[in-house]
């Protein structure tokens, strides 16, 4: 049994034993006491930077120098801690009027009014005029790409973004650019964020404490589209959404919302309301034809799952030589839009130039997805256009729904039944599971009972399993993995590649959780971090979800077969390889376009 070796801290007064490898941050809210962080992101950003968290501590009677900031200050037996003196209240104030000082304080017109993690502090603070008026940063706003828009006048040069893409994700689009007063977090060359080799997955957008990194809205598109007399307007919801849209109403972390997000969705104003759990399940059929497919057939293993807009954008820039392992399969936001211009519309009578597609989704990539080239069939667009999490929730605000009153709605037919395996594709693993309760029934022409594949399960960051299933009358040993995050699923294709790891099937969500932990989902502080962890809550609420349903497997939802039967026919057939299928294609990390441009940059870099 590991013994963890403990100090004795005094802080405030408080008799604490914390183990010495801890930071006085760390061991005051052992103590039950707040110190007051911003640039602070547990295990990702401890750099002191912002010096909001200084104390005055000394240890044995022997004063530490300055006021040391406790995110990084370790722990020692002896230590005197104290967090609340004239000296330190002064000294947090006065940090904080410097950082507001350069600031774009436009409050009320500002996207993250109400969770900014500044003005929640300044608050706190009792801030009301700032003694060092000086220079502001300029008001510098990339919004070109499709995703994320980036604001220099309001970034307070936390870090919280840059380490977040260099150390959670692996990929380091980010840094620190110039000097002095001119400093600022940039790409590099100061490209646009629509021309680096990022994946759009949202990650710093989680990070960012302030709105100096935000998703690029579509609302007004929406609200256009559903304003127009001649467009019919229909809505899909992806599973995670439901796992988190009540926290932008003030509910716990986690809490699930799905009957009140169908009646407010309705009330907003859509002619439908449909779930993107359907097309999760009807992914799992084209993706589970494909996989055995190639494993019988000797086709290209291990076939990697191309769910992920962000983990696609991912392959192709930084992994190109998997291309060819990546699952033909377009995503379930794609799919369900493909079948509700095709199948659905004749169904309901409607011309399919008539039909608007509106997905709401957790992920900031989803808008990237939406627009690529090659997401429309005979020239009519999948989706027309991507919602996040957050833009719902501005939308029931702006439409004066009272959400938490609603009584509890379904979705409407046809588009919108779903089963359990549905829904858990939002959590990382969760599309491992579906596919695996799907063709382990194929493989074995048996209705399983066993169809919890818990090893796949969980936030760790890679997962491995393997199960047993008969091939052509063989037992054999299907081997897989789960990653999640970009920075995993470079150590998972290493391996591969390496010949260390053979797998059959991987999967690889962008973000780390997955979606329910996506980047377009709503804001949860850094001090809220602390006490839960939504990638684990909003997991937690899908599988209850899941649970719940009368059908848990794919291949069982009624409104799937009856799809094959009257339309598609079989998976991976001829008109679902038309609808459903894809491709991917290599693309330029910092592409030049000649060389004067390759001239020029390098002249700003020196």
């Amino acid at each position: 049994m590991l013994v963890v070796e403990k100090v004795t801290v005094t802080i405030n007064g408080i008799e604490v034993k914390v183990p010495k490898d801890y930071t006085v941050l760390m061991a005051a809210r052992e103590a039950g006491i707040d110190i007051p962080t911003l640039c602070y992101l547990k295990d990702v950003n401890e750099i002191a930077a912002c010096r909001v968290c200084v104390v005055e501590a000394d240890v044995n009677g022997r004063p530490l120098r300055n006021l040391p900031a406790s995110c990084v200050l370790k722990v020692e037996d002896g230590m005197n801690v104290r967090t609340n003196t004239p000296r330190v209240r002064e000294a947090v104030k006065t940090n904080v009027e410097l950082i507001l000082a350069n600031h774009n304080r436009e409050c009320l017109t500002c996207q993250r009014n109400g969770t900014c993690e500044l003005q929640k502090l300044c608050n706190e603070l009792g801030i009301e005029d700032i003694p060092y008026e000086g220079e502001k940063r300029p008001q510098i706003v990339d919004a070109v790409s499709h995703s994320i828009v980036r604001d220099a006048s309001k970034c307070i040069l936390c870090g919280r973004c840059v380490s977040t893409c260099t150390k959670v994700q692996g990929i380091g689009i980010l840094d620190f650019t110039k000097r002095g007063f001119e400093t600022e977090v940039a790409p590099a060359f100061n490209h646009s964020m629509a021309d680096v080799p990022c994946t759009y997955c949202g990650q710093c957008i989680q990070a960012c404490p302030v709105a100096a990194l935000r998703e690029k809205t579509n609302i007004d598109d929406v609200w256009q589209a559903i304003d127009d007399p001649d467009k019919y307007v229909v809505v899909q919801t992806a599973p995670a959404v439901r796992a988190s849209l009540g926290e932008e109403f003030g509910l716990p972390v986690g809490t699930r919302v799905t009957g009140k997000m169908v009646a407010a969705l309705r009330r907003i104003g859509f002619n439908k309301v449909f779930d993107t759990n359907f097309s999760a399940d009807l992914t799992i059929m084209e993706e589970g034809t494909e996989l055995l497919g190639r494993v019988k057939n000797g086709g290209k293993l291990p076939m990697i799952t191309s769910c992920s807009p962000g983990w696609i954008r991912y392959c192709e820039m930084y992994y190109p030589e998997f291309i060819d392992n990546l699952s033909t399969c377009k995503s379930p936001q794609q799919m369900f839009g493909a079948i509700a211009k095709s199948y659905w519309a004749k169904k309901a009578g409607i011309d399919p130039k008539k039909i608007v597609v509106v997905s709401v989704m957790p992920c900031t990539s989803k808008k990237t997805e939406a627009a690529r080239p090659e997401m429309q069939v005979d020239g009519i667009r999948d989706v027309d256009i991507s919602l996040t999490t957050r833009e719902l929730g501005d939308m029931i605000k702006q439409a004066r729904i009272d959400f938490l009153n609603l009584k509890d709605e379904k979705f409407d037919k046809v588009l919108g039944e779903y089963s359990g395996a549905g829904v858990i594709f939002g959590a990382t693993g969760g599309v491992m599971e579906a596919a695996l309760r799907t063709v382990a029934d194929i493989l074995t022409e048996k209705d399983l009972e066993s169809i919890e594949y818990k090893a796949v399960r969980g936030i760790e960051g890679v997962k491995e399993a393997s199960v047993t299933l008969p091939i052509d009358g063989v037992d054999t040993e299907i081997k897989v993995a789960v990653a999640h995050g970009t920075k995993n699923a470079a150590k998972v294709l290493d391996a591969v590649k390496s010949g260390e790891k053979d797998y059959h099937f991987i999967e690889v969500m962008a973000c780390p959780g997955g979606c329910v932990h996506g980047g377009g989902q709503s804001h949860v502080s850094s001090k809220a971090r602390l006490d839960v962890n939504p990638k684990v809550n909003r997991a937690n609420a899908l599988y209850e979800e899941d649970q719940s349903m009368e059908f848990r497997k794919s291949h069982k939802n009624p409104e799937i077969k009856k799809l094959y039967d009257d339309y598609l026919k079989e998976p991976n057939g001829h008109l679902s390889h038309k609808l459903l299928h894809t491709h991917y294609e290599k693309k330029e990390i910092y592409p030049l376009q000649n060389e004067e441009e390759f001239k020029e940059l390098m002249e700003q870099l020196i």
